[in-house]
């Protein structure tokens, strides 16, 4: 394909396709790039260029584009079954799945109810959370408690639990009204004793109105991948014990090794009554989530017909085949070991690297990181902690400069981040560590 045809493409993109989290008008001077083929960590463009995947396509391709053993799963179940309903029909994939979840979820976990995205796993597990409060008399619990600076995707129940404005602020009329919970921030000095001292105050005056709390545990993603400690999650889950309110952990963006631990949960030792999977289950192949819960919120819900307590919820595409393929496979092989103790080696020698390069500059102002993932925080003044000014899009030029320069590095305002698949290796990383010092560095001395 020649210069002319992918411009041409380009122009008939914009034109055309309206492209998530983006304001349109910027693609008139970055257009949208083509993606031709990927494999591993690697994209690769029609005009023949190479660019690293280091957030893993927002954060679900777990063991690389076009891994072999998924592709091959995925393949050979296209001849069996692509899709079924789910509602009194089940089938082989779902099965053998649910079989494999429940090895590997904290204990407790016994139930698992199939949607099709992120959003849905958390629209689907307020309802129920709701409904179970009802259905046990707990008809008072009408509101959800969240964590500042949370993310749970865009849909409207989901937007009215999480906490960042960005996202929601202009659709605030249509979202419920939530009890919002501090979370202590480990860069601007907080500490978890006074933050849980304040969580507890909001439970004393909400706890008797709440259905749930729902959290994004130990790691907030979308607000700059922020981590708070192991101590704060449980201290938060004893409150909604001792308060008789639901915990719901979103494990979309955090489950299946991305914090080092199968699930982020397992850093505090806990099992949440309701927990959300997504993004990495399929390995990034398939949309899918699942929605897991204990037997305790699960025997709320069976009754006779004639009780009217079913859960009347449903996706055409739960439980879908092909997706369940994929992700079968994605724990056969974080089963197997290897690629699991090798994301561990690099994580160690990753934010080593990122130390070295980045942690003296004085305009980084933190570097966090867990497991594989690590993220520096850009700003004006190390002492002050000050941010540059937002109108500079410092972050945004980052990120035009390095997919120019063969890296796919996009910012959280000014967070830069890698969250790369699990199998990625050293020579892959240590590229990615050279583009992103090389184009951060030089965006910083370019607005100062």
């Amino acid at each position: 394909m020649n210069a002319n045809e992918i411009k041409q493409r380009a122009d008939f993109d914009r034109a055309h396709i309206w492209h998530p989290a983006a304001q349109m008008k910027d693609y008139e001077s970055f257009p949208p790039i083509e993606v031709a083929k990927a494999k591993g960590c690697i994209l690769y463009t029609q005009d023949n260029r190479e660019i690293i995947d280091i957030v893993s396509s927002w954060w679900c391709n777990l063991l690389g584009h076009c891994n072999d053993k998924i592709s091959s799963s995925v393949s050979k179940q296209l001849f069996e079954l692509e899709h079924v309903i789910f509602a009194n029909f089940t089938h082989p994939k779902a099965i053998e799945l649910v079989e494999k979840l429940l090895k590997i979820v904290p204990k407790g976990i016994e139930h698992f109810n199939f949607a099709d995205n992120g959003s849905s796993s958390v629209e689907m597990a307020l309802k129920i959370a709701f409904q179970y409060q009802h259905q046990i008399g707990q008809t008072k619990r009408v509101r959800f408690a969240c964590l500042d600076e949370d993310y749970h995707g865009e849909t409207i129940g989901a937007l009215s639990v999480g906490a960042m404005d960005l996202y929601s602020k202009i659709y605030k009329p249509m979202m419920m009204d939530n009890i919002h919970i501090p979370v202590p921030d480990m860069y601007r000095n907080t500490d978890v004793e006074s933050t849980l001292l304040q969580a507890r105050k909001l439970f004393e005056k909400h706890g008797h109105e709440l259905c749930a709390l729902i959290v994004e545990p130990i790691l907030q993603g979308a607000a700059g991948m922020r981590i708070y400690p192991k101590e704060y999650l449980k201290g938060l889950y004893d409150l909604c014990k001792e308060y008789g309110v639901l915990f719901i952990a979103d494990e979309i963006a955090t489950g299946f090794f991305r914090t080092g631990k199968m699930f982020a949960c397992d850093h505090a030792g806990i099992t949440p009554d309701i927990m959300c999977l997504s993004k990495a289950i399929t390995g990034g192949y398939m949309p899918m989530s699942v929605v897991c819960t204990t037997h305790e919120v699960y025997k709320a819900f069976y009754a006779d017909y004639s009780q009217m307590k079913a859960f009347v919820h449903s996706h055409t595409y739960a439980g879908n085949p092909l997706a369940c393929a994929a992700a079968n496979t994605v724990l056969d092989i974080l089963n197997e070991g290897s690629v699991v103790t090798q994301a561990s080696e690099n994580a160690k020698w990753l934010s080593d690297e990122f130390k070295k390069r980045f942690a003296s500059h004085e305009n980084i102002g933190q570097h966090r990181h867990i497991g594989l993932i690590n993220a520096i925080e850009i700003v004006k003044d190390r002492d002050t902690k000050e941010s540059f000014d937002s109108k500079l899009r410092l972050g945004y030029r980052i990120y035009q400069d390095a997919m120019k320069n063969g890296l796919l590095l996009r910012p959280i305002g000014d967070i830069l981040y890698f969250n790369p698949p699990l199998n990625i290796d050293r020579d892959t990383l240590t590229k990615a560590l050279d583009i992103a010092q090389e184009v951060i560095f030089f965006n910083i001395e370019k607005i100062k």
